[in-house]
């Protein structure tokens, strides 16, 4: 039985990550395991095509799936990156202290509507 190149899964775990990159660019972890998925993928179909039924279509649909992974995962380091330059020169306390202030006024804001 010959396997298929599925890219749907590079595309969720991408997806996934792009929207765990508000949590300090934590989606990496998942973007960046998307892309080696599909990078495991296209490296095996390449190397043992005989076990793979796919076409110029499934390698072009798997191509672009780890070219999405690879820029959301960008996206996530540099987030990432920024986020611990952040906490290095403000400091973790105050960053909680912005935080609790902007919740205060977002409290304070549904509170008179």
């Amino acid at each position: 039985m010959k396997k298929r190149l599925n890219p749907t899964l590079v595309y969720v775990l991408s997806i996934v990550g792009l929207l765990c990159c508000c949590f300090g660019g934590l989606g990496f972890i998942l973007s960046g395991s998307g892309f080696l998925v599909a990078n495991n993928s296209l490296k095996n179909a390449q190397l043992n095509p005989e076990d793979y039924e796919a076409g110029p279509k499934q390698y072009n649909q798997m191509k672009t799936a780890k070219t999405v992974a690879l820029i959301i995962t960008i996206i996530n380091v540099i987030y990432l990156l920024v986020t611990i330059y952040r906490i290095y020169t403000v400091g973790w306390d105050e960053i909680q202290e912005q935080f609790r202030q902007t919740m205060e006024q977002y409290e304070a804001q549904q509170a008179a509507q």
